[in-house]
């Protein structure tokens, strides 16, 4: 009985860690360094925030001016109630222009719900296109739907410069695919969630990461929020601030 009573509080201590990591605020910092004219552009970067709320004050902690905000897909899914997405909405917004990719959770919502929605508030949806950035350099944002298909992948990338690209598909299992034709200067994706749930360094799926791959970079976030369980182990959730400084050569 003693064996049982002190299983079943490990247990529970257990899950209340994995229930505390979940609601962590963990913003990331990066930097991007390229060739261009002299300019720093920052971009805020969260994704997979499915069911939670943001946390108001570690937004209000960025100091900086952001010149576009990026949801990088699963802002929503079948459990999202629409308060938490109008209190989301108007957290993101505080930080500057915000832009919407497409993941595969969202059109759980209701696909034209959101598109309304999203249109009301003011955030643009990049699917399948790129949009131009205010700036010296003329920094693209580039984004596919979900599941593109080449001749969607063709349609955001075709006007793009590689070097002066941001690609964003909420699935980075597409990277490999688009890189074989195009390498943008960044990729970021999401999805994955890290694995949420790890064991070390066994996982469902492969831990977030920040790195540079010769002249490009890679961004995978572990995502803000949960799927299914509202636990996290060994992949604590996370949002990104990133910074791209254009060098003159």
């Amino acid at each position: 009985m003693v064996i049982i009573s002190i299983i079943g509080v490990a247990c529970i201590g257990m899950l209340l860690f994995m229930y505390r990591e979940a609601n962590e605020n963990n913003l990331r910092i990066h930097e991007v360094k390229t060739a261009g004219k002299q300019e720093t552009v920052h971009l805020f970067f969260i994704s997979d925030t499915h069911a939670r709320k943001i946390d108001e004050s570690m937004i209000a902690s960025i100091n900086k001016k952001v010149d576009a905000v990026i949801i990088g897909g699963d802002f929503v899914d079948r459990r999202t109630t629409e308060e938490t997405l109008l209190h989301n909405i108007s957290i993101v917004k505080q930080l500057g222009p915000a832009y919407f990719v497409w993941g595969n959770n969202d059109v759980e919502y209701g696909e034209q719900k959101l598109r309304r929605l999203l249109a009301q508030h003011g955030i643009t949806i990049i699917e399948n296109t790129s949009i131009k950035l205010d700036g010296e350099n003329g920094l693209a944002v580039s984004a596919v739907s979900y599941r593109p298909g080449n001749e969607n992948i063709q349609r955001a990338i075709g006007h793009c410069q590689e070097d002066m690209t941001v690609f964003i598909s909420h699935n980075p299992e597409l990277f490999a695919k688009v890189h074989k034709q195009f390498q943008p200067m960044l990729s970021i994706g999401g999805h994955l969630h890290g694995g949420q749930i790890r064991l070390g360094k066994f996982g469902i799926q492969p831990h977030g990461y920040f790195r540079k791959i010769r002249a490009r970079y890679e961004l995978v976030s572990n995502g803000y929020g949960t799927t299914l369980l509202p636990l996290r182990l060994g992949a604590k959730p996370e949002c990104h601030l990133i910074a791209i400084k254009f060098e003159q050569k």
